[in-house]
């Protein structure tokens, strides 16, 4: 059977139907999900280690990994390892500190003070997909903004390893990144255990991180009305719009470098020419000889796909229909065309630049919107951690100038009490001290 079934010039009417994400068995992972956050919810410790062992076939007698083993775990790892480690946190340290807003202080009116100020989120929960890849390179795309935001408390759910250990390089990134308290428990009950808090898990404000289909499920159900969450971040995907101009042999490693990240993943090539997507197929068939984890790849080609669309307005208009997770901008004029791009969760502009530095060191965040999400979410970033809160001041000049707006508009509702509030300050005889920390900016 072909890999990369080739569409060539699909009317629009289809277009909805080859941006359809890997849907299996949505329903029967709902209500398994909602079970397990029921059961930890009411369960605590006891019903993650029932889960912990239902489900990866062993049972835990701890969940948190203590500060030591972290320190020596990470004392293990090759010194390049580490020292790439640091390098990639500098560059998304420095992106991300460049994100902080700064305050926003205007008087609408005379006497009218109006401000804006951002307060991080007291305890975030981080969720770290482990399994046969664990990827540590997360630990640093959620914690670093976590810290450079200001959280006073970073907690970490990954899944533990047979032996119940951690990778080491989680261990190691953590450590390097601050976090707090490290927690071995993956899957959908780690989600519910940072959700409602258990024994041994502290309950969080907000939970960041990708995962699978059943981690993203819990998220959304815990998030509905129990726990904020950053977003729905799935299966990974990403989508290549390319020109003849472009590399078959790039275009085919892209598409499999995202293939790789589980059979559930999708890859889609966006091209001119039937002649360039039969080029691709080639390449990949080629390439994909030399990768480890081939039939991963494979399982995820089944469902990924090319578009052949001859006019760039055509490409162009489908990606932003499809809304993926990563857009890499293989095309002449690249720029041209990301100004023209209005649904993405992170953009690659040009040969140079592979999805792979954005998942790791060029600076911008890998945890970003999939499932189409993109056309609402933004990806993670400082903003992600932090909260905005208002605060005004008014003068009783300013108060006089805006009452007659504000008791029409309260009148007009039927709330005469709003009405009443400002009318009883503006007939009080009685004056009151209006020296405050917002009238006078350097005491705030």
């Amino acid at each position: 059977m072909q890999m990369l079934k080739i569409y060539d010039n699909p009317p629009r009417s289809e277009w909805g139907r080859l941006s359809e994400r890997c849907t299996r068995s949505e329903e029967e992972i709902t209500e398994q999900v909602a079970a397990i956050l029921a059961e930890v919810r009411t369960g605590g410790d006891r019903a993650l280690r029932e889960i912990t062992q239902r489900i990866e076939g062993y049972r835990p007698e701890r969940f948190e990994i203590p500060a030591e083993e972290l320190e020596a775990a990470a004392r293990a790892l090759p010194e390049a390892m580490k020292e790439a480690l640091r390098t990639a946190k500098s560059q998304i340290e420095a992106f991300h500190r460049a994100q902080l807003p700064a305050e926003v202080r205007v008087e609408t009116l005379p006497g009218v003070r109006c401000l804006q100020r951002a307060v991080a989120i007291d305890r975030v929960g981080l969720y770290i997909p482990g399994g046969k890849a664990p990827l540590f390179s997360t630990v640093l795309m959620l914690a670093v903004p976590a810290r450079v935001a200001g959280c006073r408390e970073v907690i970490l759910c990954t899944p533990a390893r047979a032996d119940g250990s951690i990778a080491p390089e989680i261990a190691c990134a953590a450590r390097l990144c601050g976090v707090d308290r490290v927690f071995a428990v993956g899957g959908a009950q780690a989600i519910a255990a940072m959700a409602y808090g258990t024994e041994s898990i502290p309950r969080v404000e907000k939970i960041f991180g990708p995962g699978n289909r059943y981690v993203t499920k819990a998220k959304q159900l815990a998030g509905a009305r129990d726990v904020a969450i950053d977003l729905p971040a799935g299966p990974s995907e990403v989508l290549v719009l390319a020109d003849e101009g472009a590399s078959p042999a790039f275009a085919a490693a892209d598409l499999l470098s995202q293939a790789e990240h589980g059979g559930d993943s999708q890859a889609v090539l966006v091209c001119q020419t039937a002649d360039f997507a039969r080029a691709v197929q080639r390449a990949v068939e080629e390439q994909l000889s030399q990768r480890r984890r081939g039939a991963i790849i494979r399982e995820a080609l089944q469902q990924s796909r090319i578009i052949v669309l001859t006019e760039r307005a055509d490409r162009i208009a489908f990606s932003n229909t499809y809304a993926p997770e990563h857009l890499i901008l293989s095309m002449r004029d690249p720029w041209e065309a990301a100004s023209q791009i209005t649904a993405a969760g992170s953009v690659f502009i040009g040969p140079w630049s592979p999805e792979s530095a954005g998942d790791y060191a060029s600076g911008t965040n890998h945890t970003l919107p999939t499932g189409g999400w993109a056309r609402s979410y933004s990806g993670v970033n400082s903003d992600s951690f932090l909260r905005k809160i208002t605060f005004q001041e008014l003068t009783r000049e300013g108060l006089a100038r805006l009452a007659p707006t504000i008791e029409t508009m309260a009148l007009g509702e039927g709330l005469d009490a709003h009405a009443a509030a400002v009318r009883i300050r503006l007939e009080s005889p009685e004056t009151q001290d209006e020296t405050s920390p917002l009238q006078n900016p350097k005491q705030s």
